[in-house]
Formats: C-alpha cells, structure tokens, sequence
C-alpha cells in the first residue's frame, strides 16, 4: 500500500473523476433505453465503439478527408443520432411484438455485428487515437493534472447537462419522457409515441458515440473491443445509482470512477495487476443487486399479484 499524501490523493480523485465522466455518459445512454423499453441495451458500448471507428476514419485515416477533431466529433454524433433512430425502427420495433426477451436477444445480434463490422471494415488491429487536448499539464500547488482529465470531464458533464436541460425545458423533451413512462397514455393524449422512442434511442447512441471518442483518447488506442469493458463499468454504475434513474447514473459513475481509482491506488492486490478492476466493479453490482436492487436513487417497484 502506498504511502498516503493529499497531492497523491487528489490526482487520483481527479483521474476518477475522468473516467467517471466516460461511464455516466454511457450509463445515461443505458439508462435511457431502460426506461423506454425496460431492457438493458447490450449493444450500447458497441454501437460507440463503431461511431469511434468512423470518427478515427474522418480524422486521422489517411485515407479519410482528414476532418479537424471537433469536426469529426460533431459530425459523428449526428451521425450516430440518425443511426440510433434507424435502429430503433428497423430492429427495435418489430421485436416489441415478441415481448422483452426478444429486444434483449436483438441488443446481443447487434452487439456482435457492430464488432464484426468494425473488424472486418477496418481490421481488428489496435490503432492510435490521440487526445484532442494539450499535451501540457495543469498545475494546482502540488497536484498535477492532465489536460486529457480536464477535457473528459468538462465535455461529458456538458453532454449530461445538455440531455438534462432538453428534458425539462423542451416540448420534445417533456413528450419523449411521457412516451418513455406512459406509453398508452402517451398515445392519447396525441403524442406519436413511435417518433419519440426512436428520438430516444437517437439521443442514447448520440451518448454512446460521447462515451467512444472521450474513452479512446484515454486508452490510447482504438480496437474492436475496447469499449466492452466500459459497459460493464457503465451498466454497474447505472445499477448502482438506480437503473432508471438519469441523475442516479451520473452520480453512480463518478461514484464508481473515483473508488476504483483509489483502490487501484491504495490496495495492494489491485495495484498490482489492473485487470482486477473490472472484477472490483462487478463485485460492487453483485453487492448492490443483493442488498439494494434498486440502486441509490432508485425506488423499488411493488406490483400486485
């Protein structure tokens, strides 16, 4: 175990903090699919993956037309946006009829399409995906911070609080969260129900592409799989803050983000192979799933039977 001193301390909180950034606006994502159709879309992390290959192809193939960073960004968020709804009307939709298991299993065909697509379009080599952020380092007395940390969390937390603001001050925001929780009802009161769950699954990939291009930077490297391991993370924050509870999942993330970075820090078992992380939060979900399934924000739900 490490020695402990604050500067130490408070360079891993902010590191946590990063990375927490990547999992709640992926546990967002989730989070939003969940409430709409009340499964867990497993393909979430995938479908970022996929949109982080073409933002990677737009910006730095050379092959590609060598699009500027926040170019490239913006376009591939729309992109996936479009995508997002596609896939709800093409492949979502139709399985509503076979009941949840169907959109489950369905999440999982594309979870292993988008993978091979990625592998076959752009082979499954590992490729560099630079920071779009200085190099430099900040500086506050004796920490040291890297401006890779800071860009991650300024540009996820202003992507969260864009999702949050279009919820409770648009028209469209306020109709896609009624379709979302009462869809009959919804339907009613005249509000095209359809439209507003593929703007929904929009937004959530719109998210996932987010989570993809601000996880690559971070990892250094790009490749088919790299995103499956932040979906777990993702998915165990969305628990632990409650499952369909936006604000629950943010806050699950950074919570998640900040303890994993410290134990990696301070434990000695962690420390010492990193994979064991990924356990670490797993072992956090089987927690949270036995005593409170859930989550921290999440209310328990009573049916009669």
């Amino acid at each position: 175990m490490l020695a402990f001193t604050w500067t130490q301390f408070w360079q891993q909180v902010v590191s946590g903090l990063s990375d927490g950034s990547i999992y709640a606006t992926l546990a967002l994502a989730l989070v939003l699919i969940h409430r709409a159709t009340g499964v867990v879309n497993f393909a979430q992390g995938n479908m970022g993956m996929f949109s982080t290959f073409i933002a990677w192809w737009l910006i730095y193939q050379e092959t590609g037309p060598g699009l500027t960073f926040w170019l490239g960004f913006a376009l591939v968020t729309l992109m996936s946006f479009v995508g997002g709804a596609v896939i709800y009307g093409v492949v979502i939709r139709p399985l509503q009829r076979g009941g949840e298991l169907a959109i489950v299993i369905g999440t999982i065909a594309l979870l292993i399409l988008f993978q091979g697509l990625a592998g076959w379009i752009w082979n499954p080599e590992p490729k560099a995906f630079k920071s779009p952020f200085p190099n430099s380092q900040l500086h506050i007395g004796d920490v040291v911070i890297s401006w890779l940390w800071v860009g991650t969390i300024l540009v996820s937390l202003g992507c969260v609080a864009v999702v949050f603001l279009f919820f409770r001050l648009t028209r469209t925001g306020l109709m896609m969260r009624a379709a979302a929780l009462r869809a009959n009802t919804s339907r009613l009161m005249g509000i095209r129900v359809t439209l507003m769950l593929a703007l929904g699954w929009g937004l959530a990939a719109a998210l996932s592409a987010v989570a993809g291009m601000m996880a690559a930077p971070s990892l250094g490297t790009l490749d088919p799989f790299f995103m499956l391991s932040v979906l777990v993370y993702a998915f165990a924050a969305a628990v632990l803050g409650g499952i369909d509870s936006p604000i629950g999942a943010v806050v699950g993330a950074y919570i998640l983000g900040v303890g994993i970075s410290l134990l990696s820090t301070y434990v000695n078992y962690i420390t010492v192979d990193s994979q064991l992380n990924l356990p670490v939060a797993l072992a956090i979900l089987l927690v949270i799933l036995l005593f409170r399934p859930s989550g921290l924000f999440g209310r328990a739900v009573v049916r009669r039977v």
